[in-house]
């Protein structure tokens, strides 16, 4: 009984740790460090497991243990948006939570008990055989049923030696090798005393090999930069009870955004996802028309975020069958006949999409604009003062493979990579931490900067480098001018996801945990 509360407590820990090592609490930053001990911690008691025989169901809710309790403390603020804002009886959204995250774990559960009953004696393959086994469960959850891949592990590695790999390797090309190195050290802890030397090497190695890769691909310098814009991102801090209300958050929107956007205070104005909360046909006479013709002229443009709805058509003679609504953002600029339209393409579920048979579950709770059609892939990018903007909403800035689609073609690559979002729903929580880690990643990946201009934070700067260059307080009404340089140039991960996806990580997940099954299977035999 004692044996098993201390595994239990052992790997309980090791999840949480991993949770917190996306962004800490107590500085909001990633801890790359703590990410590795997380998963040098889960090897080990794995490896324990597998001393004593256990079989694939004893190891499967171990590492289950393991998985829920790491995703359950990564986005346990999913509550907030519920509960607090949906008003979903708080049991309830709990159970939601916790539900999530359990079925989530099963990915990464499945995973450890492969490892349990089909890793090699070979410490060397064994740790080849848990990379293959982590690379399929993250890209599992990456993918399947949409996809909800909030909080992968490779996101703590936006700072620290191995950020190096990731305009190589992407964010999980970069959580395959983290789970290398954690591997070889987590077998390290059970190994004889010769071999502890060779694992404690090939971390060494691991960790060090970022190093050459960078020397191999630099950021193109001064060749690569494409001149310099001025923007302002507005932070309007509508609290989320209040957003959808007629006298109060909706009249302070239009108020404030529409007094900005008047007096724009730079070449380019860009305010957060939905900062008009009203269909244009539901805004005072004037609104937008008025928000155009401001920047009809002249030498300033704005990008603006507000729902719009479409006409949904059916068969070759285009009939009408009823409207859809998107959530968009709208750019103005001198010039233009028509302004530039980008409809988001990646839905969140339950919040813009309501899945199968889940609509019971979304008419318990109060979210208005709950159910959008989804943009194409991929959009135009808006052209304005010699770079190429390529917007993104919300959480689409999760999908690198989505976003290096347009990263085929140098020539109309984009130089400025753009999210806008309201993440409101989740309060004053470590979200908005998580949330700056997951775009600054995606700048280091493409070596493109990130604006983000959001109603409540983080909203900010992002170098090509993933450096934050400017802030605004989160939970501040504000305006943030700052200047960002634009970038031209292809990473090897933007030259390979842009053609590919991620079906290169995909064949060696699948191919490496292949291998390793068959080849126990054959010891067996």
């Amino acid at each position: 009984m004692k044996a098993t509360l201390l595994r239990a407590l052992g790997f309980g820990a090791a999840g949480l740790a991993q949770a917190l090592s996306i962004a800490s609490p107590w500085n909001g930053q990633p801890q790359w460090w703590l990410q590795l001990l997380s998963l040098a911690g889960l090897v080990a008691l794995l490896d324990g497991l597998r001393g004593e025989g256990a079989g694939w169901r004893r190891a499967g809710l171990w590492g289950w243990l393991f998985s829920t309790t790491w995703l359950t403390g990564t986005f346990w603020w999913l509550f907030i948006s519920m509960h607090t804002y949906g008003g979903l009886p708080s049991p309830l959204a709990a159970i939601a939570v916790l539900a999530l995250a359990a079925g989530l774990g099963l990915y990464y559960a499945a995973a450890c008990a492969a490892f349990v009953v089909f890793a090699p004696a070979s410490r060397a393959r064994a740790v080849l055989f848990f990379v293959a086994l982590w690379l399929l469960a993250e890209l599992l959850r990456n993918s399947w049923f949409t996809g909800f891949p909030w909080g992968a592990g490779g996101y703590a590695h936006v700072d620290g030696p191995l950020a190096g790999d990731v305009p190589w390797l992407g964010v999980y090309g970069v959580g395959a090798v983290a789970s290398a190195v954690a591997a070889a050290v987590g077998l390290a802890w059970r190994a004889p005393r010769r071999a502890r030397g060779w694992s404690a090497g090939a971390a060494a190695l691991l960790l060090a090999a970022p190093l050459g890769l960078a020397l191999l691909h630099d950021d193109g310098g001064e060749a690569n930069a494409r001149g310099h814009l001025g923007v302002a991102l507005l932070q309007g801090n509508i609290p989320q009870d209040e957003k959808f209300i007629p006298g109060s958050g909706i009249a302070t929107a239009l108020r404030w955004y529409g007094e900005q956007l008047a007096a724009p205070k730079a070449s380019l104005t860009i305010t957060p996802e939905t900062a008009i909360p009203l269909l244009p046909s539901q805004l005072p006479a004037g609104y937008l028309q008025g928000i155009a013709e401001r920047y009809r002229t002249g030498e300033q443009a704005a990008i603006v975020g507000l729902p719009l709805r479409n006409a949904a058509t059916r068969g070759s003679l285009s009939e009408v069958i009823g409207p859809t609504y998107s959530n968009a953002v709208l750019a103005f600029a001198p010039g233009q006949s028509t302004p530039y339209r980008y409809d988001k393409h990646h839905l969140v579920p339950f919040g813009e999409f309501i899945p199968t048979g889940f609509r019971w579950f979304i008419d318990m709770m109060n979210i208005p604009l709950g159910d959008f059609a989804r943009g194409a892939l991929p959009q135009p990018r808006f052209d304005w003062q010699g770079q190429r903007i390529a917007p993104n909403i919300c959480y689409e800035d999760l999908f690198g493979d989505e976003i290096g689609a347009a990263f085929r073609d140098e020539a109309t690559a984009p130089t400025i990579l753009l999210n806008v979002s309201n993440i409101a729903w989740f309060g004053d929580s470590i979200a908005i931490d998580q949330h700056l880690a997951i775009s600054r990643m995606r700048a280091l990946e493409f070596q493109r900067p990130m604006l983000r201009a959001t109603n409540t934070g983080a909203t900010a700067v992002i170098d090509h480098r993933g450096r934050v260059t400017h802030q605004l307080p989160r939970l501040t009404r504000g305006v943030l001018e700052a200047e960002v340089e634009g970038r031209a140039g292809i990473t090897p991960f933007a030259w390979w996801v842009s053609r590919a996806g991620l079906w290169p990580l995909w064949a060696l997940a699948l191919l490496g945990s292949a291998i390793g099954i068959a080849a126990a299977r054959r010891r067996r035999s």
